[in-house]
This record gives C-alpha cells, sequence and structure tokens, in this order.
C-alpha cells in the first residue's frame, strides 16, 4: 500500500472538547488535511520540540528519546495505519542497526515522539479520503467530493451538538464556513455527520 507523507500544520487548542486540542496534518504532496484531536500533555510535548524549548526535566517522550539513542535505537518513521470508529491508530518503525521492529503508539504519541527524532510521518489514501479534509484552489470542500459550491450568505454559528437539526446544504455552507476559517475540528464533526447521512 503507498505510503502519504505528511507535516504538522496547525495544533490549536479545541473549540468542542474541554481540555483537548487539534493537531492539524497536512499532505505534503497535495491540499488535504487530517484534523485529529488529542489530549493537553501530548499537545504540550510536541510545541515543546517544534519550539525548541527545553523542559527544566525531561518529558516521557523526551525520556523515550534518550533511552532510544543510549541503546543505539532510532524511529525511522511513523505510520497512521488505521482509523476505527473515529480513533487513529499508529505505529514507530524503530531500527537498531541490525532488525527493523513495528511499535504500536497512541497517534498522539507518535507524533510527539516523530518531532523528536526528526522522522518523517505518513498515511495511507484510505485515512485521508475517509478522515481528510481538502482544499482545492481557492474553495474548501470536503474529501466526499461535494460537487455543489456553498451558498455565499452567512449563517450563525451551530452548536455541534445540533448539527443533526440541519439540512445537508446548510451543513454544506457551514462546513465552507469552518473551512475558510481553517476551524478544521469543527469541519470534521460537519463532514461525519454529512457521512452519516450519506450511510443511511
Amino acid at each position: 500500500m503507498k505510503k502519504i507523507k505528511l507535516d504538522i500544520v496547525g495544533l490549536s487548542y479545541s473549540q468542542t472538547q474541554s481540555g483537548a486540542y487539534a493537531l492539524v496534518l497536512g499532505e505534503v504532496s497535495g491540499r488535504r488535511r487530517l484534523p485529529i484531536i488529542i489530549g493537553s500533555f501530548e499537545a504540550q510535548a510536541i510545541a515543546i520540540e517544534i519550539e525548541k524549548m527545553t523542559p527544566s526535566r525531561p518529558l516521557t517522550h523526551d525520556l523515550f528519546k534518550s533511552l532510544g539513542q543510549a541503546f543505539n535505537i532510532s524511529v525511522q518513521e511513523i505510520i497512521i495505519y488505521n482509523l476505527v470508529d473515529g480513533i487513529f491508530y499508529a505505529k514507530l518503525v524503530c531500527f537498531d542497526g541490525k532488525k527493523t521492529v513495528e511499535i504500536d503508539a497512541r497517534t498522539s504519541d507518535a507524533i510527539a515522539v516523530s518531532v523528536r527524532f526528526d522522522c518523517p510521518i505518513y498515511t495511507y489514501e484510505f485515512i485521508l479520503s475517509t478522515a481528510g479534509i481538502v482544499i482545492e484552489g481557492n474553495d474548501f470542500v470536503y474529501l466526499e467530493n461535494i460537487n455543489e459550491t456553498a451558498e455565499e450568505k452567512s449563517t450563525p454559528s451551530t452548536p455541534s451538538g445540533s448539527f443533526n437539526s440541519l439540512s445537508d446544504d446548510e451543513l454544506k455552507t457551514r462546513l465552507q464556513q469552518a473551512l475558510s476559517e481553517e476551524a478544521y475540528e469543527k469541519a470534521a464533526k460537519i463532514r461525519d455527520e454529512l457521512n452519516k447521512r450519506k450511510a443511511s
């Protein structure tokens, strides 16, 4: 299965889940985005390394890196390999100079490790096509290929819990607004509601 390389393109406080953060991964050679909800500890661990800050004591992911280096183990790549019921599954591909070993990990932990080992992040097409959001030109559309363009009129924001009371057209309009504001987490929730309706 062909791997698709991703980069970290955003990390922001979650607007819908208290204490959570939205990590946005972007397709390196394309315009798709993959939003993932992560905990505050993992978000802090990722942000500290990206911003090259040095904590007073090593964080768990720093300890993992030090342990790996002490025993000549490198992390060669991270693969987000599955998506089940909205949960992403990832693995670390490690190498000790003789053999390659794959280790299962939470996606947030895998990303925190990847920024420390400066190793690439990959996923597969079926994950991007299921959970990704794509930007085409200057217009934003969700990945299931909405053919109609959203209405130009602005509509008031709607709490995520009341998306099921909106029509498909209203949801598509809200989706366009969320994407234009780069509110990927909200866009993902709207996309999920639309996908649920398509499946039923």
